[in-house]
Order: structure tokens, then sequence, then C-alpha cells
């Protein structure tokens, strides 16, 4: 699972991207790995772990993780080959969720590709190349079932049905994901990996003086997305390079407590590249490690059990569960044992946010 950058030149997206990449999420239990020039390996900062850390103090805390890939600078003509409009559109549909960032700052000495500070137009640009290239595979994927549809083919009659809309909603430039049921995007839609239906985060780069409340430009875009499928987050680029170069996290603290800020917006856009993606983690806790696994929303304890391995799942006997918020309360798995917190699941369970878990098996 990976999320992939992207907007126009100069709008802050690659100094975003390398702030991710060097960031150690404020705690130095936060490594990062950077696997490619342009990937990197970026650890899900989560409070939990560090507090489970200190109650346990096992040998190894290992975090969960999120890939993000900084892809090249789209400009006009991209879906016909501009610039690196082919690079671009190939690596993007190889992702699984966008983060679109755009330039909502004045300032005189990084000159925006077009001349004027305009977000929404900056949008437009992105959004309308992404979906020009969206309408060429449906068409050829239309195109292709119309020619071998037999008479009475139920199957090709429902996909023609779901794509016809899709097309629509393309030439509308109106992209809704939930006016299409969970059946229809995974048979239909998800196969032809369409760029303009993946979730997406907007991610506006601000001044440093309206890193808190936004502003004019903020406010646009917030407007402009009002009834989509997609979220929005306020980032100064600025700021997370001059917390880039603090050596320590006491001096990163001091940095944010001045500026009115709780954490940092690396560790707030990590985090909702994470939701974005629609994961959310489940722990294992002991003495040799404490450690974050990622799951999808809504999957099973079956699913959680063969996270870790294969024969966890094929062996399932039970889950023992704790919630997180039990664990702390009660400081220890003995103590919550003997509070009669601690829950025996079955494969159907479904797994909560921040559940601690030890799987039962028997191979």
């Amino acid at each position: 699972m990976k999320v992939g950058i992207v907007g126009l030149p100069n709008v802050g997206k690659s100094t975003l991207f390398n702030c991710l990449s060097q960031s150690k999420a404020q705690s130095e239990n936060y490594p990062f790995c950077t696997i490619d020039p342009n990937v990197s390996i970026v650890n899900v900062p989560d409070l939990r772990l560090e507090k489970l850390s200190k109650l346990i103090n096992p040998e190894k805390l290992i975090p969960t993780t999120v890939k993000i890939v900084d892809i090249a600078g789209l400009v006009k003509g991209a879906s016909k080959g501009e610039g690196l409009g082919n690079k671009f559109l190939s690596n993007i549909r190889e992702t699984d969720a966008i983060i679109h960032v755009l330039r909502c700052f004045d300032d005189p000495n990084i000159v925006h590709v077009d001349g004027k500070i305009n977000p929404l137009s900056d949008k437009e640009v992105v959004e309308y190349e992404l979906i020009l290239k969206d309408l060429e595979i449906v068409d050829k994927r239309l195109d292709k079932i119309k020619k071998t549809l037999r008479s009475g083919s139920n199957e090709s009659k429902k996909e023609i049905e779901v794509l016809d809309k899709v097309r629509l909603q393309l030439e509308n430039v109106k992209i809704i994901r939930s006016d299409f049921t969970d059946d229809q995007f995974d048979d239909y839609i998800k196969p032809l990996e369409l760029i303009s239906f993946k979730p997406i985060l907007y991610v506006c780069n601000v001044g440093e003086n309206d890193v808190i409340s936004g502003n004019d430009y903020v406010d646009q875009v917030r407007k402009e997305i009002a009834n989509n499928d997609s979220e929005l987050i306020i980032i100064s680029a600025k700021i997370e390079s001059e917390i880039n170069e603090l050596d320590s996290y006491e001096e990163k603290k001091i940095f944010l407590d001045d500026l009115g800020l709780e954490e940092s917006g690396s560790n707030k856009l990590i985090r909702a590249s994470y939701k974005l993606l629609n994961l959310h983690s489940y722990f294992t806790a002991g003495v040799k490690e404490v450690r974050g696994w990622t799951i999808r929303i809504g999957d099973s304890a079956y699913d959680a059990a063969g996270q870790i391995h294969t024969d966890f799942q094929k062996g399932f006997i039970c889950a023992e569960v704790i919630s997180y918020n039990d664990y702390v309360e009660n400081g220890s798995e003995s103590k919550v044992k003997e509070a009669g917190k601690m829950r025996l699941e079955g494969k159907e369970y479904i797994v909560s946010d921040g559940d601690i878990m030890h799987f039962r098996f028997n191979i």
C-alpha cells in the first residue's frame, strides 16, 4: 500500500516529501528507511506505542509504516505526454491513494509555473489531466467490451452500465465514488486503476503565519471540495524544513510550542495518509517486542492473524484481545486478566483500532 504526492511544480511537493523522508516523527523511537530517491517507507507516529513501551520496557519497539512516493511534477498536456506526463501518470496509477499539494502562500521569490497564485486553478490543471487519461482508458475498455458483447451476456451489460456511469462522471468532472456499490467498484472500476477514483487528501501548503488558522486560499479550496469524498489538512513546508534542521526531540518540541503547534505537520500528514489508505493498527505487546501491525479498517481477527504469519491464520483457535484503554488503565497484562478485561474472540471478530492481541493457534 502506498500513497503518491502530486502537484504542479513549485508548490512545495518535494519539500514536504523530503521532510517526511527525514522526519523521525518527533521521537527517537521512529527511524525512517528510504528505499529509493523518490520513495520512502515512513513510520506512522503513534503515542500509544510509546505508552505501551514505557509500561512493558520491551527489547524492541516496531511501529507501523506507510510508503510515500514523490511523483514528478505535472504540467498542462501531461495526458498527451507533455513534460514528464507519461511517467507521472504511470507512477500515480501504481499508488493506492493521492496527496494533492496545493500552493496556498504568496512568495515573490518562488516562481509559480503559471505566474499567479490560484490553488483552484492548480487543482483543476492536475485533475483535468488525470481525467483525460482516465477517459482514454474507459473508452478503450468500453470499445473492447462492445466488440465482443454477446447477446444476453448479463456480465458484459453490467460492466457497460457501470462504465457508462463512470464516463459521465469523468466528463462532468464530478467524481462521486459513493455512487457505486462495493461490488461494482471492485469488479469493474478497480481493475482499470483509474486515477480519478483513488482516495485523495488535499494538502494546503501555507506560510508560517497561516499554519494554524489557514487563509483565503485555504478557504477557497475547502469550499470547492465540500461535497467531495475528500479531506483537507493545512501544512507549512517552510516550517517543516526548519523543524528537520533541529537535532533533538526537545528542540523540536520547543520550536513547535513557540508556534502554538501541538505536533509537526509531517506527523499529521503521515497519519492522514495512513487513514486515507483505509488502514488502522492493532498491537502485539511483550517483553521481546511491542509492535504495531497494519490492517484494513473492517478486517477480522482471522485477517489480523495472517499479518503475523500464515500459520497463525491456518491454525487459528481464538484471539486474546485487550483494548488499549483497558491495558493502560490496569498497567499490565496480568492485571488486565485479574480485572476480567481480557476477551476471547473468534475468527469473525472485527478488530478495533488499538486492540492488543495474542493469537492461539494449532498446526
